[in-house]
């Protein structure tokens, strides 16, 4: 029951459950809860269907009638509440406290990632210039940056206009170090594309509503001394 709320009647069923050193039928959850049966089923189907509690038919030891008996699922509380963003916080504000070395540690972090995310190509095909911006343009709109591309003086993809940060607030303070895991997200998928292109910066806040992600042509490697021409 990831992020799901839990009303305090329901709590209290869970509580008891909890508290409780076996399984629990209706008639005994009600008695301790102090509400009528009917009500105690209806929470504990409810709690069923979140996960937090299961349930199974018990074979009486004599004669009588098998009953439904309900106990808590093992494991920790799954309905409070999430705080990411303060762990986020704490991480970045490590890695930005390195010095000089963050932006390049940021960098590197964000081409793993963006070698693990981008969708890979078919074998034996390497993509044009074209369908690797789209296809980065794609990954880049999973990802929330509500991005738009656009073209060079020679029509090639020239930069991409990240129109939306799923990362503001934390952009905003620790820029040197989230924009340059944005960078080398990109850098890295376009690497695990094989792409003839690469982003070779990304210009923060660069327009009012926007930033922007400069393309270029992957230079060619460098030929070894006395290689033939």
């Amino acid at each position: 029951m990831a992020g799901a709320q839990v009303s305090p009647r329901r709590r209290e069923v869970l509580d008891v459950l909890r508290a409780a050193a076996g399984p629990l039928g209706v008639a005994e959850v009600a008695e301790q809860v102090g509400v009528h049966p009917n009500t105690v089923r209806f929470h504990l189907d409810a709690l069923i269907a979140q996960g937090a509690v299961h349930q199974r038919v018990e074979q009486p030891a004599g004669p009588g009638r098998p009953r439904t008996v309900y106990a808590p699922r093992p494991g920790m509380d799954r309905s409070g509440t999430r705080s990411y963003r303060l762990l986020a916080q704490v991480l970045v504000s490590r890695l930005a406290s390195i010095g000089e070395c963050a932006a390049g540690e940021a960098t590197a972090a964000g081409r793993e990632w963006g070698r693990f995310l981008v969708d890979p190509m078919p074998p034996f095909r390497r993509p044009g210039a074209a369908e690797s911006a789209d296809r980065l343009t794609a990954l880049l709109s999973d990802l929330g940056f509500a991005p738009a591309q656009e073209a060079g003086e020679d029509g090639a993809p020239g930069l991409i206009r990240l129109r939306h940060c799923p990362f503001l607030e934390l952009a905003e303070e620790y820029g040197q170090v989230v924009c340059s895991v944005h960078l080398g997200l990109m850098q890295g998928a376009l690497a695990a594309l094989d792409a003839p292109l690469t982003a070779t910066a990304l210009r923060p806040f660069a327009e009012p509503d926007s930033c922007l992600a400069e393309l270029a042509p992957v230079p060619p490697p460098d030929r070894p001394a006395g290689a033939a021409r």
